[in-house]
């Protein structure tokens, strides 16, 4: 392209054929942008990139539009919802992904984009890692401990909206509240809720409430947006803030998808600034219909109650009696009374005496001396039993002894050897020797006597 100097010194020259320049080719708009199309997309046919979700959005067609930023740059995406049916997770707001796609560029606008065909996970953006770290530090010193959120008034003289004054929150806070309780006050307080300076401003307008404020519960409204557009909301400060408040916080930030820091240091959260003037504001109707209600049970209660009432006042009436004749009837039954006590005191008397004389008897008649003598006799009986059965016990078992022992001796083979027998055994195996035939000339033999041993050499023998 020439620049404009040199179009005017060209301009200059005298127009002959020898000077004019090859002519410049006047590109339209349209067939600039298919040009840079073509080039883009046969540049580029497919190609893997990586970055951090932003602005994420599906219409009611079902495509997946946002943005695909890192740190110095940003570019447009889309996912048809063909392959964002096949995706084994929701993409979000500050989620870091990769994936792969081509680059188209839509004509009719002259801009680009990132057609993906496929898209996964690959961390959680700078932004999503600081939320996370600020969720654990703030739920580790109690923040968002249930203990400590305080309870919303049922019926509140005034509520105070923090949000921008120009946004769609505040509008569908005070339709719906509006609606529910018409002439219900409603204090807005503006801030911006977008921006360096829009934590500032939430703090400021928080600890003025607090301070001078005369409201009932405070709403802290925000529409819907990326995690950027909401990053003023889960500011540190802003969440102490909210956590030291002595009038209740509702959080009602972006759409019911969307969290902050301040949903969870808030009192309650709700999903939408229309759904925390639903939760906030009561329904005036219903209130005054519960007040219909209880007033005419009360009339009832209070109708019955003095018909009761009336009923006892007549009834204690009629039964008053004068004081004198009260005391005199009060003597007339002390004097019962004392009669029937001194009487059942007698009875009482003489049936203990009565029994304790039985019982008298019957302990002499179950004296512990007859009891003794009687077991003395039958001991003495026993025993003399016992003596008896004992003597004649050792009587039979001293002859059984003598005759076992008798037989013993009979049997006992050394018995025998008494009477001038021997017993010849071979050596070395020691066998009893029974005939002269198991013995051999000049064998060892050993003759076992009734008293002693001898060893012999057999020198002759001789066989019958």
């Amino acid at each position: 392209m020439w620049s404009p100097q040199q179009i005017t010194a060209f301009a200059m020259k005298p127009t002959t054929v020898a000077n004019n320049p090859p002519k410049q080719h006047i590109y339209s708009i349209s067939e600039l942008n298919s040009n840079i199309k073509q080039l883009l997309e046969d540049k580029y046919p497919f190609l893997w990139i990586s970055g951090e979700i932003s602005n994420y959005r599906v219409p009611s067609s079902g495509h997946c539009y946002f943005t695909l930023k890192d740190s110095r740059s940003q570019i447009s995406a889309v996912l048809f919802r063909n392959q964002a049916a096949s995706l084994a997770f929701r993409p979000k707001d500050g989620m870091a992904v990769i994936g792969f796609g081509r680059v188209a560029v839509y004509e009719p606008r002259g801009s680009y984009q990132i057609v993906f065909e496929y898209l996964e996970p690959r961390g959680i953006g700078n932004l999503q890692i600081a939320f996370e770290k600020l969720k654990r530090q703030l739920s580790a010193e109690g923040l968002f401990d249930e203990l400590s959120k305080k309870t919303l008034p049922k019926i509140p003289k005034t509520i105070a909206i923090v949000t921008s004054p120009t946004g769609a929150a505040i509008r569908d806070f005070i339709q719906v509240a509006q609606r529910r309780f018409a002439n219900l006050p409603i204090q807005v307080v503006p801030v911006r809720v977008q921006g360096e300076s829009a934590p500032r401003e939430i703090i400021q307008a928080l600890t003025w409430l607090n301070e001078f404020g005369s409201c009932d519960v405070i709403v802290l409204a925000r529409g819907g947006g990326s995690i950027e557009d909401l990053w003023a909301f889960n500011d540190e400060q802003v969440a102490r803030t909210i956590f030291k408040s002595r009038i209740p916080v509702v959080s009602a930030i972006g759409h019911e998808t969307d969290f902050t820091i301040a949903d969870f240091v808030a009192d309650l959260r709700a999903p939408t600034p229309s759904a925390a003037a639903e939760i906030v504001v009561p329904l005036k109707t219903e209130l005054q219909s519960r007040i219909y209600e209880m007033k005419r049970k009360l009339y009832v209660s209070t109708s019955s109650s003095l018909k009761l009432l009336e009923k006892q006042f007549i009834g204690l009436r009629n039964r008053i009696v004068h004081p004198k004749r009260r005391l005199q009837d009060w003597r007339m039954r002390q004097d019962d009374l004392a009669t029937r006590l001194t009487t059942t005191i007698n009875d009482v008397i003489t049936r203990k005496k009565e029994r304790i004389a039985f019982r008298r008897e019957m302990l002499l008649q179950g004296s512990p001396v007859k009891n003794i003598t009687t077991l003395r006799m039958r001991l003495d009986n026993f025993q003399q039993a016992l003596n008896g059965e004992m003597f004649y016990k050792l009587q039979d078992r001293r002859t059984f002894l003598c005759k076992n022992s008798a037989m013993l001796d009979a049997l006992n083979p050394m018995a025998i050897l008494q009477r001038g027998y021997s017993i010849t055994r071979s050596l070395p195996n020691r066998t009893i020797v029974r005939d002269a035939s198991e013995v051999k000339t000049d064998q060892q033999l050993e003759v076992v006597l009734a008293s002693g041993k001898l060893q012999v050499t057999v020198t002759d023998k001789q066989t019958q």
